[in-house]
């Protein structure tokens, strides 16, 4: 297998973009993420387009081949992808092979959502599921996980907010977050009550929104940029539902970070800066434990040391995360890459993340029988 680097990157702002149709959306992140490259269009040698929810809203299909040809891309392999909340991190994940395998040297992965259209929501997402029917709604869901935790180890509401404040303190320092004043503990716990012990505040917020990255082999990298960010693990997921239901972890999320250090040659201490999942406030606790950034049950207390906030000892989502920068479906795994890339280049500006070597990208997709239907794993370091 060969190396693989991230050349380029680009990203509009998260939020309403109500004056851009879906296709206008995804095409500026890619011109940017090529001029950041310094890569022509015509050398781009495959597409990896993601978007969740863009079928049923806008019946767009095969999207991805309209994207890339209005950005000047054409006459290449496009796989348009489909993978719930990892769609974009599944798309990375399927051109790191593509280009690790030899198959071409260079490729584009975007990822692209809107959201914000009248009368849109994902409360029904997955009812021709018997679970969701029942009424496992994905709010329900998660809220049950936190009342497993909260019962099982302690974990407190407090704690629980914090991860909010914290990541909207992270975004106050992101123009590109779709929320940023500034909120309290209080603000949170005192939020509309969306599912006990989840308030408004403690879910993430549907938004519009695109992301891209431009890939090559490490060994032509150089010649297009003299900052490539190596791609040191790339994994995807996805669940046995064999398991009886353990309403605490999810089983693939340990497995994917797992797999993701054995492939790097890594372990957690040697992560500097991190981006996760962080639907709700609870997934961002959770996935600290998958990491193994502390030991099961510590998640909540972890956060309220502080060792999770810029300036801690290994940030998490300094961009906002999902509960602040919000949360298009689609592009979401593309823009923690995108993240990730500034932050080891030492573009983040005030919400650098001091000495940032080492990265990882954590995302998850879907429950499914208590486990998750997908989930990847990403590590990114400097060269």
């Amino acid at each position: 297998m060969r190396k693989v680097d991230i050349i380029g990157v680009g990203m509009t702002g998260f939020g309403k973009h109500q004056d851009k149709s879906f296709i206008e959306l995804a095409v500026p992140p890619i011109l940017e993420a090529l001029k950041d490259a310094n890569i022509k269009p015509s050398q781009v040698e495959a597409g990896f387009c993601s978007y969740a929810l863009a079928g049923r809203l806008f019946g767009a299909v095969t999207a991805g081949q309209t994207i890339l040809w209005h950005a000047g891309i054409s006459r290449v392999p496009v796989v348009n992808v489909e993978n719930a909340c990892t769609s974009g991190s599944t798309a990375f994940h399927l051109a790191w092979m593509g280009i690790a395998s030899g198959q071409f040297d260079t490729a584009i992965v975007v990822g692209v959502e809107k959201m914000m259209i009248p009368n849109f929501g994902l409360i029904s997402s997955g009812d021709t599921e018997i679970d969701t029917l029942e009424g496992l709604v994905t709010p329900a869901s998660f809220a049950m996980r936190a009342l497993c935790h909260m019962e099982k180890y302690g974990t407190t509401a407090k704690q629980l907010a914090l991860v909010a404040v914290k990541n909207r303190r992270h975004a106050s320092l992101n123009q590109l977050s779709q929320f940023r004043d500034p909120i309290t503990v209080e603000e949170v716990l005192n939020s509309p009550m969306i599912c006990d012990p989840l308030t408004r505040l403690s879910c993430c917020p549907n938004a519009d929104g695109a992301a891209a990255v431009v890939l090559s082999a490490a060994g032509r990298s150089r010649r297009f940029t003299a900052k490539p960010v190596r791609v040191a693990a790339s994994v995807l997921v996805t669940g046995s539902y064999e398991n009886p239901m353990d309403l605490v972890p999810w089983e693939t999320d340990y497995r994917a970070c797992k797999k993701a250090y054995e492939i790097a040659g890594l372990g957690p201490d040697d992560l500097n800066v991190v981006e996760c999942h962080d639907a709700f406030t609870i997934s961002e606790i959770l996935h600290y434990e998958a990491m193994l950034l502390c030991p099961e049950g510590e998640g909540g207390r972890f956060v309220e040391t502080g060792a999770t906030s810029l300036g801690g000892s290994v940030p998490v989502n300094p961009s906002g995360g999902l509960l602040s920068k919000g949360h298009p479906v689609g592009a979401t795994g593309v823009a923690q890459l995108v993240e990730g890339t500034r932050q080891l280049r030492g573009e983040a500006g005030a919400r650098q993340a001091e000495g940032a070597r080492v990265f990882m990208a954590q995302c998850m997709g879907g429950d499914k029988d208590g486990d998750a239907r997908s989930c990847t794993a990403n590590i990114l370091m400097n060269n």
